[in-house]
């Protein structure tokens, strides 16, 4: 539910509806469509600790990993 809110442009909708589905089970593709309303929102550090720790839980997981890429790319030094 929460990610068809985000598609029909309800970020902050669909905020509280992954918040729940993620807290239930720690899937690496609700953690990455936390990421991404979170990101919509403004709340960066919030998406990015989403990430990390679902990539810390499946370090595997591609759906995280293109996340990551397109939100939050490592900043260069």
């Amino acid at each position: 539910m929460g990610w068809v809110r985000f598609k029909r442009g309800d970020s902050k909708g669909a905020v509280e509806h992954l918040k729940r589905s993620y807290a239930l089970a720690h899937d690496p593709e609700i953690a990455a469509h936390l990421a991404e309303a979170l990101w919509k929102n403004g709340a960066r550090q919030d998406a990015r600790a989403v990430l990390a720790t679902a990539l810390s839980r499946n370090p595997d997981s591609e759906q995280l990993k293109k996340t990551i890429a397109r939100l939050a790319p490592p900043e260069k030094t």
